[in-house]
């Protein structure tokens, strides 16, 4: 049985959005339960209203919210018994394999890491999600906006954790494809971080397949795409954008006359596909890697349908013992970049003595 905890109090709309969903998610599955966090007589009454198969339902009352716009450090400080620290303590005490929540990123992200902690060997957890790429294909792409500022040990950290993620999740697809974001292909194109980045990868026992421009994110050709919390967060807003400014521009050209009208009727199954293929409601639910406990991050302003898939994804997850093997991986391909740079250290020594 697979147990996740919800912060039903979190998001822009909060139980109107979480308790729907979560109902949802339940009659889907039947190896799964839930540790539903909030105001207690607000879940009990809306959880029966929607009719939710309470077995499988546990109400953990909370006394606090954290707000939208506060402060990471003032919640972490103030909020002790809010929905979203409660939520993550259980994945901590071991009631629970995953936490989800539609609240506070930042405020999401400190109390997580403070509750708990970073694998071994990592420095900073890392924003990661998957993103729809050729075919059935998805691509997965750290970090989108929790490290700003990073150091080339920390790329190849997300790179590893990544990867080790990916494994986890479809180990029939072989060892996973890792590209590290960049202006060019070349080797000698970057920022310095960059570039020291790609030659630490090289010596890492990863698959990676060098540098990768944006516009092959989509192109199935690689699994983890890794950059700093910078570049990654405007390419996905970019990409949010662009998605949402195609889907309008083509139903106003749909609906110019009438001829465009009847096209759109004839074209009617292709748009739908196209639609349902780039759904951002899929896609939500971002992952907090690097972390010792599996969180997933909803989009704040997601519908019942949205939020439904952020607790799929913590699902698969949990059901694929994800951190578990993260935590094994990550501690192989540290020791194997440990040795690398002692051979490097031990190499330019002796050239220092002849």
């Amino acid at each position: 049985m697979i147990t996740l905890a919800v912060d039903a109090m979190g998001g822009d709309s909060g139980l109107d959005v979480t308790v729907p969903g979560a109902v949802a998610f339940l009659k889907q599955h039947a190896d799964v339960r839930l540790i539903m966090v909030g105001d207690q007589e607000q879940l009990a009454s809306l959880l029966k209203a929607a009719g939710a198969p309470m077995d499988k339902v546990e109400i953990k009352h909370a006394s606090q919210v954290v707000d939208m716009d506060e402060q990471p450090q003032l919640a972490l400080k103030n909020k002790k018994d809010s929905s979203m620290r409660v939520a993550i303590n259980q994945v901590k005490e071991g009631a629970a394999q995953a936490a989800v929540s539609a609240g506070n990123t930042g405020a999401l992200m400190a109390t997580a890491r403070f509750v708990l902690k970073t694998i071994p060997g990592i420095e900073r957890p890392a924003i990661a999600k998957f993103l729809p790429s050729k075919g059935s294909h998805t691509t997965l792409m750290l970090d989108l906006g929790a490290n700003v500022d990073c150091t080339a040990e920390n790329l190849v950290q997300f790179a590893v954790i990544g990867s080790e993620l990916v494994q986890a999740l479809f180990p029939q697809n072989g060892r996973p494809r890792v590209g590290l974001l960049n202006v060019g292909s070349e080797d000698i194109k970057g920022t310095t971080t960059v570039k020291q980045a790609f030659k630490l990868l090289k010596s890492a026992d990863l698959n990676f397949i060098g540098n990768i421009e944006g516009n092959e994110i989509f192109s199935g050709e690689v699994d983890v795409v890794v950059a700093d919390g910078f570049v990654g967060n405007i390419m996905l807003k970019t990409i949010e954008g662009m998605v949402k400014f195609m889907g309008g521009a083509i139903k106003q050209e749909f609906q110019a006359n009438i001829f465009t009208k009847m096209g759109a009727l004839a074209a009617l199954p292709a748009l739908r596909g196209f639609k349902s293929k780039f759904d951002p409601r899929k896609f939500n639910g971002a992952i907090f890697l690097g972390l010792r406990g599996v969180v997933v991050k909803s989009h704040g302003g997601t519908d019942a349908e949205g939020f439904r898939y952020a607790l799929e994804e913590a699902y698969h997850e949990a059901k694929a013992d994800s951190l578990v093997r993260i935590e094994q991986g990550v501690a192989a391909q540290l020791l194997v970049l440990a040795e690398k740079k002692q051979e490097a250290e031990n190499a330019a020594m002796a050239n220092n003595i002849e």
